[in-house]
């Protein structure tokens, strides 16, 4: 198997490109992801800069090529369907200009999420529908997917016509969040170039078999990220739809943007779930299982490890990530 193995270099933001190349490097990864837009900043790909010159892009590519590695994904995760003025145009020009940028890089695959839009056309902020028993949220979802569809009709042509692939995440929050709203939001549009981010962390807190996820997508899983999750003894009172977060204050010096005046918000003390660094909430040989569906759909796919456990360090959690999954990937 030649899966590449890799990370997303967010959890790195703290310093330079080359530095948090050089990271990846010592802990035997090959593949890397970088940020360019939507809820954070792209410290590591200057996109202005490298949409007006070929020479920056040249340089670019050389980062990664000089030291036998590969930008294998663009990632651009935010709401392009928010109605709030501060947040769904940026987000939704980021990822325009994400795909414009993946074209001449040669970048085949990028990341983000479908976006969640307000309840009706006069709605100020996103609303999530979790379960439409009752009848008034069929027409809320109505309404959401008409604006869905036709923003994703615009994106899958773009992606088209500069042959990129845009793989969404399925992420609560959004309108895609599971394999059957990903299939429909392909459907409905008629897509060619729409297909699904496998993020496992997000389906094994929703309760899903994430290898039966990939074998029921097929085709349409494009990418891959190694994220793990552990369910929390918390969830005895709490379940996994717990809102019980608390608000980060405004001058906190770490807090995590998601949009002009909005960052994400605190964790309760004792949580249903959490993200868990690779092997700490599944065990290797789940992850080597993991390893092979993907290797079923395609054996080239880039699996990228997105260090989000607050349990760790950065270079440390990284480190635990990359061990457990180059050891996942010596038992394929």
């Amino acid at each position: 198997m030649t899966l590449k193995l890799g990370a997303y270099t967010a959890c790195l933001h703290d310093r330079p490109l080359g530095e948090a190349l050089d990271v990846l490097q010592a802990n035997g990864l090959t593949s890397v992801e970088v940020n360019t837009g939507g809820f954070i900043p792209s410290p590591h790909c200057h996109v202005d800069l490298l949409l007006s010159s070929e020479q920056a892009r040249r340089d670019y590519l050389d980062l990664f090529a000089s030291r036998g590695m590969e930008l294998s994904g663009l990632n651009c995760n935010g709401n392009p369907l928010n109605p709030l003025p501060g947040v769904g145009p940026k987000h939704a020009d980021d990822l325009r200009r994400t795909i414009e940028l993946a074209g001449l890089l040669g970048v085949r695959n990028i990341v983000t999420m479908s976006g969640t839009p307000g309840s009706d056309p006069d709605a100020r902020y996103p609303s999530w529908v979790v379960n439409p028993w009752d009848g008034v949220y069929m027409d809320v979802l109505d309404y959401q997917w008409g604006v869905a569809v036709d923003f994703w009709k615009e994106i899958d042509a773009l992606a088209r016509a500069h042959d990129v692939r845009v793989a969404i995440e399925m992420h609560p929050h959004n309108l895609v969040f599971s394999p059957v709203t990903l299939r429909k939001l392909v459907e409905l549009t008629g897509a060619t170039n729409l297909g699904a981010e496998m993020d496992p962390s997000h389906l094994m807190w929703q309760g899903m078999d994430v290898a039966a996820c990939i074998r029921d997508l097929g085709p349409l899983v494009f990418h891959a990220a190694a994220k793990d999750a552990m369910i929390t003894p918390g969830v005895d009172i709490r379940g996994v739809l717990d809102t019980s977060f608390t608000r980060v204050p405004a001058d906190a010096a770490d807090k995590v943007p998601t949009g002009y005046g909005f960052w994400c918000n605190a964790w309760p003390e004792d949580p249903a779930w959490r993200f868990v660094a690779v092997g700490a909430g599944h065990d290797v040989g789940w992850w080597t299982g993991f390893l092979r569906a993907l290797a079923e759909v395609d054996p080239d796919m880039a699996v990228n490890i997105e260090h989000e456990d607050a349990a760790y360090d950065r270079l440390e959690g990284l480190a635990l990530a990359a061990e457990n999954l180059r050891a996942a990937a010596e038992k394929m």
